[in-house]
């Protein structure tokens, strides 16, 4: 089954949504990173849309779509579904266009995200487990209500909107040689790459995936759209299921790779923009950085990795945050045994501060079968420096004459 043809987006439509957008959308910051740069061997930018209005760059497209609609469109009202970052950017679209707008949310949405929407004055629907079942009633709404439905990717306005992004890093990064972009229904790569390609056509625009929700290496193998049976990452902003035509096309005919992350590469990147960029991004907003960090030689510089989005969940941050140190060699976990008897773990604790590891973790097991009489097995987590320091924490365990067996 083919990919009906459908007209792009311009690089002159991304302009004219530019000039609609001047005084509405911020134009964020290009933050250079050292700790990229370094890696690359060149200088390395990052885009930062968690500091857009709303936490990430949907408020481009969700405004442009708005603002075009008729008087009378806008009267009837305006619908979308989304977990979180679209409905913050039609939220506050709709209230500085005047238009009523009402969001479906799945039940698990983050809860930060569910209260912004309500903040930007949106009436919020909670209704199923995932973003399916919104969707369906969001259309089942706009039919009954005639409210306008605001697509979160697949429209050329929602696209020429987003596309915005990428006018803004030809501006501040004029010898820009590669721009990744995070990437889930592809509205905003679709965008950006209808932008750059239109005035630096040399530039290598690379898409970037959640590896258990990515789309778009499937579709593109058989030629259309296709949607994935299962989804399973943190990143949530980017699991989409299938590609739209629209974005679709786009990919194909103007973005020049496509590449996925795995949980572990998200995580780790969400930890290093932590600590070394000083940002707070969300998993889907980092994958970009995660992909740098992964392969950094495949990308040549000036390299702009876009942080898409920064609206994260405590309660995730929390989670990504250990994640992310074990991923890094941060957190080692060990079993050893020693004797049973008194000033025992006295000594291993010893050898650990000897060595700087921060215990973090202490467990004694005595029953286990396979123990010898009068032996226990400690089960201890540290702290440490990173995968190096791990190597000398076991070593110097070791050396203590401690058998030492990574958990």
């Amino acid at each position: 089954m083919a990919t009906p043809d459908v007209p792009l987006v311009s690089g002159a439509d991304v302009e004219a949504a530019a000039e609609l957008l001047e005084g509405v959308v911020r134009h964020t910051p290009l933050h250079h990173s050292r700790g990229l740069a370094d890696r690359v061997g060149g200088p390395v930018w990052l885009k930062c849309e968690n500091l857009q209005r709303t936490g990430s760059f949907k408020i481009r497209g969700a405004y442009t779509r708005i603002s075009r609609l008729t008087d009378e469109e806008r009267a009837r009202g305006v619908v979308a579904a989304s977990a979180g970052n679209h409905a913050q950017g039609v939220a506050l679209a709709a209230r500085l266009l005047g238009a009523r707008a009402t969001i479906f949310m799945p039940e698990t949405a983050p809860l930060p995200k569910v209260a912004a929407t309500r903040a930007y004055g949106a009436e919020i629907r909670m209704i199923g487990q995932s973003l399916s079942e919104p969707l369906v009633a969001a259309a089942e709404h706009a039919e009954a209500t005639g409210s306008v439905f605001i697509h979160p990717f697949d429209h050329p306005d929602v696209i020429a909107g987003q596309g915005t992004v990428g006018l803004e890093v030809l501006e501040q990064c004029p010898d820009v040689a590669t721009v990744l972009v995070c990437t889930g229904g592809g509205g905003l790569v679709s965008g950006m790459a209808a932008a750059i390609k239109a005035r630096r056509p040399d530039v290598k625009v690379v898409a970037v995936q959640a590896e258990a929700a990515a789309a778009f290496p499937g579709s593109l193998a058989v030629g259309h759209p296709v949607s994935l049976r299962s989804m399973s990452t943190m990143a949530d902003g980017i699991a989409v299921a299938s590609p739209g035509d629209l974005t679709f096309a786009h990919v194909r005919g103007l973005v020049d790779e496509v590449r996925t992350v795995t949980e572990e590469d998200l995580s780790r990147a969400l930890l290093f923009c932590l600590e070394r960029a000083k940002l707070v991004v969300e998993p889907a907003g980092v994958a970009a950085v995660a992909a740098v960090l992964a392969d950094p030689a495949a990308f040549p510089p000036p390299v702009v990795a876009v942080i898409s989005g920064g609206n994260i969940d405590p309660v995730l941050l929390l989670k990504v945050v250990q994640h992310g140190m074990a991923s890094a060699g941060r957190y080692l976990s060990l079993r050893l045994r020693v004797p049973d008897r008194p000033g025992s773990l006295a000594a291993v604790l010893a050898e650990l501060a000897a060595v700087g590891a921060n215990v973090l973790e202490v467990e004694h097991e005595r029953t286990d079968t396979q123990l010898h009489l009068g032996e226990v097995e400690v089960f201890v987590v540290v702290e440490t420096r990173g995968p190096d320091h791990a190597d000398e924490v076991c070593a110097a365990l070791t050396r203590a004459g401690y058998a030492v067996t990574p958990s």
